[in-house]
């Protein structure tokens, strides 16, 4: 695979998986647009991608006026957009007794409604090119779990986002499609207020969840998104495709 030509826009891109998606798409060749909150984390990710042209714009996506900002410097620096990966997101645990509409809104505002504004902004740009957009939802998308109430929904939400923008935007070329990863070993659970101890025993019993008996890597996530975003892709639209060691055939006994 080379994206050597190809624009590569990545929110959430200072830390996890999004971090781990710049860091290869620059070792395939792509020229980097990475957004996220923080500059320092961001800068660090940028020395990493020794390989690519690197362009770093700070926002926070649940402000309109940042993710327009977002879209109009990065096509302002390099003059189109190639591929969109939606990365950015929040995870919040509680069940309808304990999740407050503060906390739905949220968890709303990042997974879901960020990524359509992207979208819908960065569309115009991805017909020109024939471009594709890759969206980051989770297993959770696909599966029901406990006391994840609101980020299983806004996943699910993607996952729906993704089939029928796919289905929309076919004519002009353009494929959407989203990777469902499983347990990868990121910050995402501390952020969320998971003790070490927790998270220790978390990432243990994970390996009783998941079917090939172990936590994933952000970097194989990345590889996957390189993968959908590539034109070794370019006959699939509209897929949802699991990263999650099996975790979504698994039913318990």
């Amino acid at each position: 695979m080379s994206f050597v030509e190809k624009v590569v826009l990545i929110t959430g891109a200072s830390s996890g998986i999004g971090a781990a998606t710049a860091i290869y798409f620059a070792k395939l060749g792509a020229s980097l647009s990475i957004t996220g909150r923080n500059k320092d984390n961001l800068s660090k990710v940028a020395e990493q991608c020794e390989q690519s042209k690197i362009f770093v714009v700070t926002g926070e996506l649940t402000n309109e006026n940042d993710v327009k900002n977002i879209i109009d410097q990065t096509i302002k620096h390099y003059g189109k957009l190639d591929v969109l990966v939606n990365n950015a997101g929040t995870l919040e645990t509680g069940d309808i007794k304990s999740t407050s509409l503060e906390q739905y809104d949220r968890v709303f505002n990042l997974n879901l409604r960020s990524v359509y504004q992207l979208t819908m902004l960065a569309t115009p740009h991805l017909i020109a090119t024939k471009g594709n957009i890759v969206n980051v939802s989770s297993v959770a998308g696909l599966r029901s779990f406990k006391n994840i109430l609101a980020y299983s929904m806004s996943k699910s939400a993607v996952d729906q986002l993704t089939r029928c923008v796919a289905l929309e935007l076919a004519d002009k070329q353009v494929r959407v499609n989203a990777v469902n990863p499983g347990v990868i070993v990121t910050n995402i659970h501390r952020r969320a207020g998971m003790s070490e101890s927790h998270l220790k025993e978390f990432f243990e019993h994970s390996k009783e969840t998941h079917a090939l008996g172990r936590t994933g890597d952000p970097m194989e996530v990345a590889k996957t998104i390189a993968f959908l975003a590539s034109d070794d892709a370019s006959y699939i639209t509209g897929a949802t495709l699991p990263v999650d060691g099996g975790r979504h055939i698994m039913c318990p006994r």
